[in-house]
């Protein structure tokens, strides 16, 4: 087996055929197709077969039905994570733990949002996945904390401590943790590219990932935003680091007709984006948000196979792998909660990013 401490041709080599192997064993569409016409017992069955087995024996005296399923895709999903940063070498594994951050981002706000909506603690901990720098056993020990202000506490020294701590009054105030949240994810983007123009080998491509990461949620958002009709400047809510400068950002979401819209839009979009500017207008026609997102997401991870393609043996496997099996759990969770709400088979299909 090649050498994987350090840096260099070899490694790299290695552990991107490895994700590359990886990404084959993922369920193809032709399985979750099936699986819309399967019940919950069936469709465990199925994944039983697959990557999760591990998990499911395991959880299956404890869980049954959708939580089983919960529970062990989380737990997969942050084992896989985990192991893809032990196998990764030299830079690539410093881009990959910055990436993996976002992850305490989503935990530490589903558990101040469990909290502040009464939900237990084993339904908040079933979609808590610890990838990042907050591990299972600083979860759980947030999970135990009885108050908010209890968990603002433990965080402290913690990478998201001081933007939660800045805007946690105003939250409490609010009753709401959306700005928190934007907040969070704008320092986090910051950091990214602050590793990506740190001078380290692949930080161009890792950028690459990253302005194409940013301009898909600032797309997602302007969408939101317009359908929302707030009229109000959002140009705080826009993601720093992308195409987008605030004034454009803004003046998007300003623009009253539609056709105006995805005529200015198009106009931003970078040649980079092609299967983007072919689907606007579709786009722009009455879809639902929820729709919208999910073409959105679609369409990116289409791209980062495209740059996988070009740079075969640099941070674009790993990473692309790493999202595409973040939206595998994403899918079987979607079938199994809609499964268990009886959901129409249309509606449960309209979730899945396939």
């Amino acid at each position: 087996m090649p050498e994987v401490r350090s840096g260099g041709p070899v490694p790299y080599v290695y552990v991107c055929t490895r994700m590359r192997y990886r990404k084959s064993k993922l369920i193809p569409k032709e399985d979750y197709y099936r699986m819309l016409n399967m019940s919950i017992p069936e469709i465990t069955r199925i994944i039983e077969e697959t990557q999760y087995k591990k998990e499911i024996d395991e959880l299956s005296p404890f869980f049954h039905g959708a939580d089983l399923l919960e529970h062990a895709l989380s737990w997969n999903l942050a084992k896989e994570f985990q192991n893809v940063q032990q196998i990764t070498p030299g830079v690539l594994k410093s881009f990959v733990r910055s990436y993996l951050r976002k992850w305490d981002i989503q935990n530490v706000l589903g558990i101040l949002r469990g909290k502040a909506q009464g939900m237990k603690q084993g339904k908040i901990r079933e979609v808590l996945v610890p990838a990042g720098e907050l591990d299972r056993i600083f979860l759980d020990r947030l999970l135990k904390e009885d108050s908010p202000e209890r968990i603002l506490e433990a965080l402290r020294g913690k990478s998201v401590y001081p933007v939660i701590a800045a805007g946690y009054a105003a939250a409490l105030e609010k009753e709401s943790f959306s700005d928190i949240e934007n907040e969070l994810y704008k320092d986090y983007y910051l950091d990214l590219l602050a590793v990506a123009g740190g001078g380290l080998k692949g930080g161009k491509q890792f950028l690459e990932f990253i302005v194409l990461d940013i301009d898909i949620m600032n797309i997602r958002n302007i969408f939101r935003l317009r359908r929302e009709r707030l009229h109000q400047d959002a140009r705080a809510l826009m993601i720093p680091g992308g195409s987008f400068a605030p004034d454009e950002f803004q003046d998007l979401i300003d623009l009253e007709d539609d056709r105006e819209f995805i005529d200015a839009l198009k106009k931003k979009i970078k040649v980079r984006l092609k299967p983007l500017l072919l689907l606007l207008d579709e786009m722009g026609a009455g879809k639902s948000i929820r729709e919208i997102e999910i073409d959105l997401i679609r369409i990116q991870l289409g791209q980062m196979e495209l740059l996988t393609k070009l740079k075969p043996f640099s941070i674009h496997p790993i990473l692309t792998y790493l999202e595409k099996k973040k939206y595998e759990i994403f899918n079987l969770r979607a079938l199994a909660r809609g499964k268990e709400a009886e959901l129409p088979t249309d509606r449960i299909r309209g979730y899945l990013v396939i």
